[in-house]
C-alpha cells in the first residue's frame, strides 16, 4: 500500500511516499480503505519531533483521523464490508497514522460517517470532534455557566463552540472576526490582552478556559477562582486561586465509539458543521503541511487517497 511518512524529523520536505506491505485486520478489527485523511497541527508536531515517533521502525506515518470504506473484516468484527466509516488513528501505535491507503482499526475506534457528508468532511470529525467532547467532559459545566475558547476559529474551537452551545453554556470566543463561521455569545479579538478582554465581559472570570491556541499564562487570569483551565499540550501553571488544571488528550478516547457516533448524530442534526479548506492528492502532503504551518485558512486541508 501507499503510505505518506518520514524517515527522520524535519521540515515538510521529509514527507514522502512509501510502499509498504498491505496490512490485514486481527480479531475484532477492520481494514479501512482510506479515502480521506485530515491534516492537523498535531501531524506537524509529530513530523518535527515534538511528539516523538514511537517505538516502531520508520517510515513514521502521521495522521490522526480518516474516513473511508471497510474492505476487510477481522474475525468477530461486528461491521460489514462496504460500511462507510470515520476513524481515529494513533500514529505512534502498532497500527500507525492515517496517511495510508489501508488503515487497521479496532471495531470500537470507528463510527459511520454522517449521512449526507463526504469522506473529506467526515475525516475532520474524529480527532477534532473527540477533543472538543473531551474538553467539555473535563470542565463539567452546567447550563448557564461560562467557557472561554481561545483559537476559536480552528477546527477544535469551532466544534467546541457548537457543542458548548448545545449544552446551554455561555461561550466567549477569541479569534479574528473574519475567520469565524459559528457565532459564540461573546466575541473578542485575538491578542495578548485576551484575558483582560474576557474579564471586561465577566468581571469575576469565566468558569473555564479551553486554551486551544496555547496561550497558557497569557489567558490564565481569565479563569475565576476555583475555575478550570484545559490545555491541549498538558501545560499546567503554578497553583493559584484554586484553579483546576486539566489536559485534553484525544488518544484516551481511541476506544470511544459511542462518543464518535454522537458526533455523527450531531452533524446529521445540523448541530456541527465540518469544514474543508482544500483537498490535495496524498502525494502532496508536504505542500499541505507547509500551508498548515503558514495558517490563514478556515477548516482542514484533506489528503485524498
Amino acid at each position: 500500500m501507499r503510505a505518506i511518512g518520514f524517515i527522520e524529523f524535519g521540515g515538510p520536505e521529509v514527507l514522502g511516499v512509501h510502499d509498504l506491505p498491505d496490512p490485514h485486520p486481527g480479531p475484532g478489527e477492520v481494514r479501512v480503505r482510506v479515502r480521506a485523511a485530515a491534516v492537523n497541527p498535531t501531524d506537524i508536531s509529530q513530523r518535527t519531533g515534538l511528539l516523538g515517533a514511537g517505538d516502531g521502525p520508520p517510515p513514521h506515518i502521521p495522521g490522526t483521523e480518516a474516513a473511508g470504506v471497510i474492505d476487510e473484516l477481522g474475525e468477530g468484527s461486528t461491521w460489514q464490508l462496504g460500511d462507510e466509516v470515520m476513524a481515529l488513528a494513533i500514529p505512534m501505535s502498532e497500527h500507525g497514522g492515517a496517511y495510508v491507503e489501508y488503515l487497521i482499526a479496532p471495531d470500537d475506534s470507528i463510527a459511520r460517517i454522517p449521512a449526507g457528508t463526504s469522506f473529506e468532511q467526515a475525516s475532520t470529525l474524529p480527532m477534532n470532534g473527540l477533543t472538543a467532547t473531551q474538553i467539555l467532559e473535563l470542565v463539567a459545566l452546567k447550563p448557564g455557566q461560562s467557557i472561554a475558547v481561545t483559537g476559536a476559529a480552528g477546527m477544535v474551537g469551532t466544534y467546541l463552540i457548537q457543542l458548548a452551545k448545545k449544552q446551554g453554556l455561555t461561550v466567549v470566543a477569541d479569534a479574528a472576526l473574519e475567520d469565524m463561521t459559528v457565532r459564540p455569545d461573546h466575541f473578542i479579538e485575538r491578542g495578548d490582552d485576551a484575558a483582560a478582554r474576557i474579564r471586561a465581559i465577566f468581571p469575576d472570570g469565566v468558569d473555564a478556559v479551553a486554551d486551544t491556541a496555547l496561550l497558557h499564562d497569557k489567558v490564565l487570569s481569565a479563569v475565576r477562582d476555583g475555575g478550570v483551565f484545559v490545555s491541549l499540550r498538558r501545560w499546567k501553571g503554578e497553583p493559584t486561586r484554586g484553579i483546576l488544571y486539566e489536559a485534553a488528550w484525544v488518544y484516551n478516547d481511541y476506544h470511544s465509539q459511542g462518543k464518535l457516533d454522537a458526533l455523527r448524530r450531531a452533524v446529521e442534526a445540523g448541530e456541527l458543521t465540518p469544514r474543508v479548506a482544500d483537498i490535495l492528492p496524498a502525494d502532496k502532503a508536504a505542500e499541505a503541511h507547509r500551508r498548515v504551518e503558514a495558517g490563514g485558512f478556515r477548516g482542514r486541508i484533506i489528503l485524498k487517497f
